[in-house]
């Protein structure tokens, strides 16, 4: 997955998360968070490997 979809996901569950806090939604708050740590990690993935092929590994 590309930084770009990753920063995507982030979105998405922003806006999904606060949907849920403006419906009152809590279940739709969490589904958001779980979404944005998704992205957070698959950024940090996309990071990672960026590095190990900068370093020749």
């Amino acid at each position: 997955m590309s930084k770009a979809k990753a920063k995507a996901k982030q979105a998405k569950g922003k806006m999904k998360e606060t949907a849920g806090k403006a419906m009152g939604d809590r279940s739709m708050q969490a589904e958001g968070r779980g979404e944005q740590a998704m992205g957070k990690a698959q950024e940090s993935a996309e990071q990672t490997a960026e590095r190990m092929k900068r370093s020749g590994r």
